[in-house]
């Protein structure tokens, strides 16, 4: 049986890696701060990670050439950031416009280099290009790309500078001249799409003293509204957040809107999971034992039944009550967020949803996360973390691709790896 193996799995590897996500505050680091990670600089004509350019590995497939007049011209977004100098030997300012994710990795790379080299800036001698200087399809064209230096031009810093646009998270970084670096990202389309299980941020949860709050204000340690099962039967009752399984306040998403004859509409991602009734089912009526299943949002379609917390006049159930999907859109919204509470459920713009994505089985994800809920109960913490996926999220996928058939995961479930 693989369940017990990968929660026995699961469960050493929570205590033994706890210890390094708490950073170096009081407690089991004893205020230790681990040595920094030495960083190798790249070679002359070298490119990470090692594949073309334009391959679903890196940076992703050309779009289209962006021009002033097109309609995708709004994508492009201004960087005036101080601390980068944009060469702009055009003087049109188009060294400055750039896809969002560019913008994000280059003023990430800046902090680097004036960590690294005081008194030294990044500096951009080409972004978006709308005169055809470069090659055909080349991400230029569509303001993923940049040619960078330093302010102060000392080639021998070049190697590592590359090296340090790799840890910013850029796409591809190739160390292409002698006289600049090249790095690209992907599209912000594609970012958007390719994402774990999430809620935007402007998404409301009810909390225990009968407010609401959006979820990007939740904090761990607050208890919001949940099923007191964790398959999404049973009274709604009052939960305690433990940690967040993801949090990005930046990054645009996908989400799939759910609306509700209910009138109550749910936006989550692709790969997130919600409680669903399959059949004929009558509008706010309690589901039977057993009736329910999970399935991705991506896989949600009109007609099928939903659990929602309030009917039609606002008035609020004591348990989740069925509502019919009427219909599915699709929007764009900056920011994602994946709170985790101890029930594994909780109720999002009035909807009873799982806290768990990617893995095709709310029940199967549910029994994985038992070492950190464990680690919860008897430190009172599941981990510190940054934004970003959590640590133990990021070991739970590695260890059940080991043991889990590839089919058991959404093909779109986990966003590449943060760099």
């Amino acid at each position: 049986m693989l369940l017990p193996t990968l929660v026995t799995c699961l469960a050493g590897c929570a205590f033994l890696l706890s210890p390094v996500s708490e950073g170096c505050g009081p407690g089991r680091g004893y205020g230790k701060r681990r040595s920094p990670r030495k960083l190798a600089p790249l070679a002359y004509k070298q490119f990470s990670p090692n594949v073309a350019e334009k391959t679903l590995g890196a940076s992703g497939r050309y779009e289209g050439k962006i021009t002033r007049n097109s309609e995708r011209f709004k994508e492009l977004t201004p960087n005036y950031n101080p601390d980068i100098i944009f060469k702009d030997e055009e003087n049109t300012g188009a060294d400055r416009l750039m896809t969002q994710r560019c913008k994000d990795k280059l003023n990430s790379l800046a902090i680097s280099v004036m960590n690294l080299w005081p008194g030294v800036r990044l500096r951009v001698t080409e972004g978006w290009d709308e005169d055809g200087h470069h090659s055909e399809e080349s991400l230029h064209y569509e303001g993923r790309a940049v040619d960078i230096t330093t302010s102060d031009r000392d080639r021998n810093k070049y190697a590592m500078l590359a090296r340090l646009a790799v840890e910013a998270g850029f796409d591809w970084v190739y160390y292409e001249s002698k006289a600049h670096i090249h790095c690209s990202v992907k599209s912000d389309h594609s970012v958007a799409a390719k994402s774990g299980g999430c809620f935007p941020g402007e998404a409301l949860v009810s909390l225990e003293d009968g407010r609401q709050k959006f979820i990007r204000d939740l904090r761990p340690g607050e208890r919001v509204l949940t099923s007191s099962d964790s398959d999404g039967h049973g009274e709604l009752v009052y939960s305690e957040v433990l940690t967040f399984l993801d949090r990005d306040p930046v990054t645009q998403k996908l989400f799939y809107t759910l609306h509700t004859e209910a009138g109550a509409r749910l936006s989550l991602t692709a790969a997130h999971l919600l409680f669903v009734y399959e059949g004929n089912c009558s509008e706010g009526a309690a589901p039977g034992r057993g009736t329910l299943r999970t399935v991705y949002a991506s896989d949600a379609r009109p007609g099928q039944c939903v659990l929602v917390a309030e009917g039609k006049t606002g008035q609020r159930h004591d348990e989740g009550r069925l509502s019919r999907i009427t219909r599915v859109t699709v929007r764009v919204s900056r920011g994602a967020f994946a709170p985790l509470t101890e029930r594994g459920t909780l109720v999002v713009d009035g909807v009873v949803a799982s806290c768990y994505a990617v893995v095709d089985q709310h029940s199967l994800a549910h029994w994985a996360f038992l070492p950190l809920r464990l680690m919860h109960s008897w430190t009172g913490a599941a981990g510190s973390q940054e934004d970003g996926v959590h640590w133990y999220s990021r070991l739970l996928h590695w260890l059940g691709g080991m043991l889990l058939d590839s089919g058991h995961f959404h093909p779109l479930g986990v966003a590449q790896a943060d760099r």
